[in-house]
């Protein structure tokens, strides 16, 4: 199954918050993995290959102080581990680690610049915006700063020997639990022999990925030492599911939360909540800062790399340039070509569907980004290099520019709020919300309660028609909301749905949406932009605004020759071969440079980067190309002028957790 997709983009269609995504792939990065193992979503997510949602309701409290947890007899996993329970041992792990090697491991054609490109000191990508610019603490490859930090530790290295002991006689030995996809196999092989060098023996177990990221094994039962994975990075850091302390899985908590590391630190704990508690942008960099600070410090999980992805296009394109964080379609209407008016994109996957509230392919969103019907995301924002940007939108809605409100209302007994679980609940004894100054605290009858309560304005741009010339009109952004939050429609989750109380429509260019009190939504200016043709006659003869929701997945109108608002229309399709595209005569940013735009399905990747090399194929996106074997190839031939090569640090991150405590 092809990977979801760069961004929060399944989240904004299915309206579902997609709170970091657990990539259990292995063999090649994120954008093309041929083994496919499950992956769970539990923070921001982009992309993946399959999900398996995690509800967030673990309310425990664990500890009190930076590093510690209750006494043992009481809690299971509050024993300390005798190795990793020392902060001396984890920092000299990460010095003793040869990042740049571990790259060049897996992708041997990369420059050193590029190696650096992938390189990560915290758990934010380089460029990321709420990435800490001061007080993290760096881990450069040191093996004498290791060995000082070993010998601090207890763990010396007796002369002639090759492996640490303690005054005990114990051997510094560690077990290294990942997937047994080959690319995880060949990064931790080396990072095992630079453990070595160090004198760390490390064991290694490659379990199936079923094992390791099941519901009742492997990490969600913290049963191992040290544990290598990869979370997928998105806009919004978010983070609190994997970091705070009250998620960290215990039995008494029935093993939920993905703070698999079982780290407290009360300062990074309250930080991370901080941090996606409030909707201040200013005030959420600096909360994100701290707890990157600490996190660094602490050093319980080391960031490894980024995984890459690349792609390819012939030197007769110009303007391609793939993003991280942004499907590579979105301004194609802006290339030109130095030869001719149609190009030919590859691809190695076949959507399913053009209705993107159930069918969230990457290929599917290349190309409807193509028409603008993926919801709000690709026609009303973007989101380059890990932040939003207006697009068919006059301008983000925020607090900050007026956009949005964010006040405090008194609520009482009987209301709807929206609790710490993430559900609306109607206001009774026991329910457990976040008030007005971000405190978490539970409802007893006739308190006096104040909640936050959101409302954001959406403004789009005069003059937006669809292809068939019928302007955008409020009535299709009536019929995208009655259709996107109707359980029958196929939608996977209507958590952001459940979370509106209630969205006044109030022209043809404007609406507002207003939460239910508590709701606080980190990417409130994006959520929810969807518009659907009312307008549109069928070929039954009914019109689209009369079909009930259940039908919407199999009609033609909407699965295969959707209406656009984007600057091409979808003109023909013909399954197993090709989608031709032809520019939209009716688009509100002008007519594009190039007239016709065909994405053409070819069998496997290897005949995809032929056909680029004899000019039949004029791009192959990340999706297609990704990072194998056959990436070599696209850089030799732009390495002579035939193609033009891009890499690119895909939000993907792969890293190893330190498990600080033992049954």
């Amino acid at each position: 199954m092809q990977q979801m997709s760069k961004r929060t983009m399944a989240g904004l269609l299915a309206l579902v918050l997609l709170v970091p995504a657990l990539a259990a792939c292995g063999g090649t990065p994120a954008a093309q993995e041929p083994v496919v193992e499950t992956v769970v979503v539990v923070q921001t997510a982009a992309p993946v290959v399959e999900t398996v949602v995690v509800q967030e309701t673990v309310q425990v409290e664990v500890t009190t102080e930076a590093g510690e947890q209750p006494a043992a007899g009481g809690e299971a996993w509050t024993t300390p581990h005798p190795v990793l329970g020392t902060l001396e041992v984890r920092q000299a792990i990460a010095h003793c680690t040869n990042r740049p090697e571990l790259i060049a491991s897996v992708y041997p054609f990369l420059s050193e610049e590029q190696q650096q490109g992938l390189l990560m000191d915290a758990n934010l990508p380089q460029g990321h915006w709420a990435l800490a610019s001061e007080g993290l603490t760096t881990y450069p490859f040191d093996t004498a700063r290791g060995g000082e930090l070993l010998d601090t530790a207890g763990w010396t290295l007796a002369e002639g020997a090759t492996e640490r002991t303690n005054e005990a006689g114990d051997v510094l030995s560690l077990s290294l639990t990942t997937t047994n996809a080959q690319f995880r196999q060949t990064w931790t092989q080396v990072f095992i022999q630079q453990m070595a060098a160090c004198g760390i023996q490390i064991i290694p177990t490659y379990a199936p990925g079923s094992w390791w990221f099941g519901a009742t094994t492997g990490l969600q039962r913290r049963d191992f030492e040290l544990g290598a994975f990869a979370w997928v990075g998105e806009t919004d850091p978010g983070g609190q599911t994997l970091y705070a302390c009250n998620q960290i899985p215990l039995p008494s908590n029935n093993w939920e939360g993905q703070n698999y590391m079982g780290w407290c630190n009360e300062t990074a704990s309250n930080a991370i909540l901080a941090a996606n508690n409030t909707l201040d942008r200013d005030e959420r960099i600096a909360q994100f800062a701290t707890f990157q600070q600490e996190f660094t410090k602490d050093m319980v999980s080391l960031p490894v790399f980024n995984r890459l992805e690349a792609a390819g296009a012939s030197t007769n394109v110009e303007g391609f340039n793939p993003n991280p964080t942004e499907y590579y379609t979105h301004n194609l209407n802006e290339w030109t070509l130095a030869d001719g008016d149609t190009i030919v994109l590859g691809m190695t996957q076949e959507p399913a569907s053009m209705f993107s509230l159930v069918e969230s392919a990457a290929v599917q969103r290349t190309a409807a980004y193509l028409i603008g019907n993926a919801g709000g995301q690709g026609w009303a924002h973007t989101e380059l290099d890990y932040d939003y940007q207006a697009k068919a939108l006059t301008q983000l809605p925020t607090v900050e520019n007026g956009g949005a409100t964010n006040e405090d209302v008194e609520v009482a007994e009987g209301d709807t709020v929206w609790s710490t679980a993430g559900e609306p609940v109607e206001l009774a004894d026991g329910v457990e919300v976040t008030n007005a100054a971000g405190e978490t605290v539970t409802y007893a009858s006739g308190d006096a309660l104040t909640l936050k309560q959101l409302s954001v304005t959406f403004e789009y741009q005069d003059g937006i028609l669809w292809s068939d010339g019928e302007p955008l009109k409020q009535a299709d952004f009536e019929l995208a909301y009655a259709i996107d939050c109707n359980p029958e429609s196929g939608a996977t989750s209507l958590t952001v749905c459940e979370s509106i109380a209630n969205v006044e429509f109030t022209s043809d260019t404007s609406y507002t949406i207003t939460y239910h009190p508590g709701v606080q939504w980190a990417e409130y200016s994006v959520y929810y932009q969807g518009a659907y043709p009312s307008h549109q006659v069928l070929a039954d003869g009914r019109t689209l605004a009369d079909v009930p929701a259940a039908e919407w997945a199999t009609l033609p109108e909407i699965a295969e020759t959707p209406l656009s608002l984007g600057p091409y229309v979808l003109e023909s399709w013909e399954k197993g071969q090709r989608m031709t595209f032809t520019a939209n005569p009716n688009y509100y940013g002008g007519a594009p440079a190039i007239q016709t735009v065909i994405i053409q399905f070819i069998a496997d990747t290897n005949q995809a980067v032929a056909q680029l090399l004899t000019g039949e194929v004029d791009v192959l996106g990340t999706e297609t190309l990704g990072a194998g074997a056959e990436v070599q190839t696209v850089l030799d031939a732009a390495a002579q002028g035939q193609v033009q090569a891009f890499t690119v640090a895909s939000p993907t991150w792969e890293h190893i957790d330190m498990n600080l405590f033992i049954k």
